[in-house]
């Protein structure tokens, strides 16, 4: 038995100096050390393996290979861009608002986002009316449907989906399609099988192939792109599937919000595309170019003078351009911060911009669902929603179904509607796009929504917290030391 607990504790030290070694040879945040640190020494053996999948990191690699045509090419659409900003009227809020014009300068630095100030959006809330229009619109395509989705579902809607794609290929249209395999149950390759036949074009995103040799495991696709005919471009929070119908026992109602776009913003949402596919596709000879008829303008009776940046970020990335974003929006408002998320689990720098502006007499509301669909998620979610609300932050729980929106409005002037999540797997590991909308309108729209939301939700408070018990807090508390690698 001596022998037995020796060689045990010998075990454990071994194991221990392995995890401090392992964990300490990258830079990591202190949060992610510690969690790291936990999951190796707390699950011996197994804490490898997963951090072996999940844990190492892109280590640097350049996901997107941008040629010095690709940059020549992207520098001449931005030039288009801004030169299509001259018709525009002078006296738009963009031009009035000194945190916009910040932040526009911002994620121009960053990311090389253009500001489009000649748009129009139209802003889906249900997944039936955000499907039929949008199959509408594949329907009357005339050269070009490019689609991307985190999960596409082999299921209903997949297949309904799938089907339109193949019929736009049989009437002599491009069709490419891109997904994200961890995200799409049953898009396999017999799924796919009937669309490459008919002459479709589909790949899996990057990150999917070689994921153990390239550490890729744990980073994922999570746009929703579309783009038609270089003219309408489509993105949000719906992905395909069933549930976001709310055809799900499991989650009823959906309540997402996704926007259609016309407009040279267009452009972003294309360009994003096609570095996404050249990325993905092994063959360069099936790689995309910037073709002229990939950006095309509307004609202007159809647009509006509303300005908008679509800003995509990913883990390739040495900085956290959208987290970042976010936090320059909300250390800017005056009045108001109101943002919906499914998942709850902001990071340090997130949590301190959100306490500064209560502190500071800011009116800071965050809606999240009232269920999970990832337990541990939710429970870390829980968690968060309940430190903020201890801290003068209204949490509101969405009882109408489940809520997957991701929007952000500040002072009833600046809006985000995009792919992010505020977590930090949204932050730092997925590839991610989301659209800054600089229009009073539209940003009273979606306050509007917001107010009808908070009619379907509950205000968290003191009591409810109190009547948690003893195992779900523990659960609560425990997801929250996991919530770095969630």
């Amino acid at each position: 038995m001596r022998i037995f607990i020796l060689i045990l504790v010998g075990l454990l030290l071994l194991n221990t100096t392995a995890a401090l070694i392992t964990v300490f040879r990258k830079p990591r945040s202190i949060s992610s050390v510690l969690a790291w640190i936990m999951t190796l020494i707390f699950l011996p053996g197994i804490g490898f393996i997963i951090y072996l999948f999940c844990g190492r990191g892109i280590d640097g690699q350049k996901v997107f290979q941008l040629t010095d045509y690709d940059n020549e090419k992207i520098a001449e659409i931005k030039k288009i861009v801004d030169k299509d900003n001259l018709k525009a009227d002078s006296g738009l809020n963009i031009n009035l608002l000194t945190d916009a014009r910040v932040l526009n300068r911002y994620f121009r630095n960053m990311d090389s986002s253009p500001l489009s100030k000649r748009n129009s959006i139209q802003l889906y809330t249900d997944g039936k009316e955000k499907f039929e229009a949008l199959f509408d619109d594949i329907r009357k395509a005339k050269e070009t449907v490019h689609v991307e989705y985190y999960s596409f579902f082999n299921d209903k809607i997949g297949n309904k989906f799938l089907d339109l794609l193949e019929e736009k290929v049989k009437e002599g249209i491009e069709v490419y399609l891109i997904y994200d395999p961890w995200g799409s149950p049953g898009a396999d390759k017999k799924f796919f099988a009937s669309f490459v036949a008919a002459g479709g074009n589909v790949a899996p995103f990057i990150t999917s192939k070689n994921m153990i040799s390239k550490t890729r495991l744990n980073y994922h696709l999570h746009r929703k792109i579309v783009v038609i005919d270089g003219r309408i471009g489509w993105t949000g929070g719906f992905n395909v599937g069933d549930q976001y119908l709310g055809e799900s026992k499991k989650f009823g109602y959906w309540r997402d919000t996704h926007i259609r776009i016309v407009g040279s913003s267009v452009f972003s949402l294309q360009e994003i595309f096609i570095m996404d596919w050249n990325a993905s596709v092994a063959d360069k000879t099936k790689k995309m170019d910037y073709l002229d008829k990939y950006f095309q303008f509307s004609a202007d009776d159809q647009l509006e003078d509303l300005s908008l940046q679509i800003v995509s970020d990913g883990p390739d990335s040495e900085e956290e351009i959208l987290k970042s974003g976010f936090i320059k929006m909300i250390l800017a408002a005056e009045k108001s911060v109101w943002i919906q998320t499914p998942y709850l689990i902001p990071d340090d720098s997130m949590i301190n911009a959100l306490l500064i502006a209560v502190r500071s007499g800011i009116d800071v509301r965050i809606m999240i669902p009232c269920m999970p669909d990832h337990p541990f998620i939710y429970r870390a979610t829980q968690y968060y929603a309940n430190y903020l609300h201890k801290r003068g932050i209204k949490i509101y729980l969405y009882q109408n179904g489940f809520l997957h929106a991701k929007t952000m409005i500040i002072d009833n002037e600046i809006c985000m509607v995009g792919t992010t999540n505020q977590d930090i797997r949204s932050y730092a590991l997925n590839f991610e796009v989301s659209t800054f909308i600089y229009d009073t309108k539209f940003s009273w729209k979606l306050t509007q929504i917001f107010k009808e939301d908070i009619e379907q939700s509950l205000l968290l408070t003191d009591e409810m917290i109190k009547k948690q018990s003893h195992w779900l807090r523990f659960k609560q508390n425990f997801s929250r030391l996991l919530s770095p690698i969630l």
